[in-house]
């Protein structure tokens, strides 16, 4: 329904103050002009907070292009004049470029210790964000997320300014910036789930998770642009971007349809789209097979998964972390993104520091070459996304692309170091493979499961879900690259295998809800042909 600006500016005092500032200008501006107003607010909902959790991961990736300044073999590299003492010689020739505490030879260690202590604190605090996104106002929670994320990817790359060597406050920074970013991913995929059905989620999922994949790309290429002059602003950038968008999410966001009065709207759309769907149920002789399916029977968007501070508050209460796990296919899914999030953030974190020792590219080309693994990413969860909604079958869509990431791990171990062009092939389809259940798992499903039937209606469950799935899978995201950094002195080949055994491992772990989804088509086949 068309609405005016200069009439909502006045209608929605609850609007964020940039919201309210930006229609009053234009209702003076264009006082006539007339504009669908679900369409415009989905459209901007979509837009920042997809620029939000690409901040997030813009400030995780800098510390795997770094590693390989922090370290390094110093034999080859240029010394600077303030370097040279008495003879022309350094004070140290094989560590004077190097950054203590890691100039010694438990540097990998060190490394894979700044990673777990920013994954596993992520990985904890997980599991309590999810309860807080679900108590308070998602636009302020980002807002504030996104802004101490920032503040501590600063702190990392003041240290070198300041000469800051000791391990803790390495330590210390990681841990603070791994539970602050733990606000982004319950508050991006709840606000999402607030305002889009369930038609084609997997497709608008999987377009919208391409976030993660350009996030790691913004911020490697930002890292490595700076790493060789320069590695304090490989942190301060990322760190300043991300505080700036903060405070763009506080003026613009709006996290809930009904505080722009979407919210009729909304489920009248959705209504249509329930009304349509009983039809088909009933018509092709499926009503038997009810039970199984989520739809928007029980849950829509006229339920209190919006809420609303201006209508009749809901009966329901969040749910809690038990009633959460006893939710159909929940503990199935966080048990393989735990392994399917291992091998992804392996290569999140060691990628650049494996090419460069593979290869002969330096720092700067090793970190630019990385980044087909995310562009192979973005391809996966859309690709992922489209099987799961012609299919209907998200646990076989995972199955069958981690199926194939196994080998596709293998030839890149293999053959990776051949040639640059069998590196670039091996490294996208790698990242296709690897990143689509990753991704699907962590938006569409774990949406689904939020809403799932058994809930009755229940709104306060989608953060809590997501949280426990993403949670889960964070604990293998610390794992990975912890044991990574302790068994990649051994050869990274024993890398690869512990990649490819967690692939392996995700993919047995869905094989029962593989069999129900196999079941069901059978049996909704049987249906039609009769």
């Amino acid at each position: 329904m068309p609405f005016s600006w200069r009439t909502m500016s006045t209608s929605y005092p609850d609007a964020p103050l940039g919201i309210r500032l930006v229609t009053s200008l234009w209702g003076k501006v264009c006082p006539r002009w007339q504009v669908n107003r679900l369409l415009w607010f989905k459209c901007s909902v979509l837009t920042l907070t997809y620029l939000a959790y690409m901040c997030y991961h813009m400030t995780r990736k800098p510390i795997s292009v770094v590693k390989s300044v922090l370290h390094r073999n110093c034999s080859g590299v240029q010394i600077p004049p303030e370097f040279i003492h008495n003879g022309g010689e350094p004070p140290n020739d094989s560590t004077w470029c190097d950054y203590a505490p890691f100039d010694g030879p438990d540097s990998a260690a060190l490394l894979g210790t700044l990673d777990s202590s920013f994954l596993f604190s992520y990985a904890i605090a997980m599991f309590f964000s999810g309860f807080i996104a679900e108590r308070v106002s998602l636009r302020y929670f980002l807002t504030f997320g996104m802004l101490f994320s920032g503040i501590f990817c600063y702190l990392f790359g003041i240290a070198k300014v300041y000469n800051v060597h000791s391990m803790m406050y390495f330590v210390f920074v990681q841990a603070m910036a791994g539970v602050f970013q733990t606000t982004g991913w319950p508050g991006v995929v709840s606000i999402v789930g607030r305002w889009f059905g369930k038609s084609k989620r997997g497709l608008i999922f999987g377009i919208w998770n391409s976030h993660t994949s350009i996030g790691n790309i913004m911020g490697t290429l930002i890292a490595g642009y700076y790493v060789e002059e320069d590695w304090a602003m490989s942190f301060v950038v990322p760190g300043f971007v991300m505080g700036l968008f903060g405070f763009i999410m506080f003026l613009f966001l709006v996290d809930r349809p009904e505080i722009v009065d979407c919210h009729e709207k909304v489920g009248d759309h959705m209504g249509a789209y329930r009304r349509i769907e009983d039809a088909r149920v009933i018509e092709s002789g499926e009503i038997s097979d009810r039970d199984e399916y989520v739809t928007e029977q029980d849950v829509n968007e006229r339920t209190p998964i919006i809420g609303s501070v201006n209508r009749a508050p809901t009966q329901h209460a969040a749910i809690g972390f038990v009633g959460a796990l006893r939710i159909p296919g929940v503990v199935e899914f966080s048990m393989c993104l735990f392994f399917s999030k291992l091998v992804s953030y392996t290569f999140l974190f060691w990628l650049p520091l494996y090419i460069q020792s593979s290869t002969t590219l330096n720092a700067q080309l090793s970190a630019d070459l990385s980044t087909l693994f995310d562009i192979g990413g973005i391809v996966g969860a859309i690709a992922a996304g489209l099987i799961s909604d012609y299919s209907g079958m998200s646990a076989s869509t995972c199955t069958g692309m981690l199926a194939l990431a196994a080998p596709a791990l293998l030839l890149y171990q293999q053959w990776g170091a051949v040639s640059l062009s069998f590196n670039i092939c091996l490294l996208f389809i790698a990242g296709v493979l690897v990143n689509g259940p990753y991704a699907l798992i962590t938006t569409s499903v774990s949406a689904e499961l939020g809403q799932h039937k058994s809930l009755n209606g229940n709104s306060k469950a989608l953060a809590t879900v997501t949280a426990i799935i993403d949670g889960t899978g964070s604990i293998g995201a610390a794992v990975g690259p912890l044991i990574a950094g302790f068994i990649s002195s051994s050869g990274w080949e024993n890398v690869f295998y512990m990649l490819i055994a967690s692939d392996i491992l995700a993919l047995l772990l869905l094989l029962r809800l593989v069999a129900k989804e196999v079941s069901r088509r059978s049996r909704r086949s049987n249906v039609r042909v009769e």
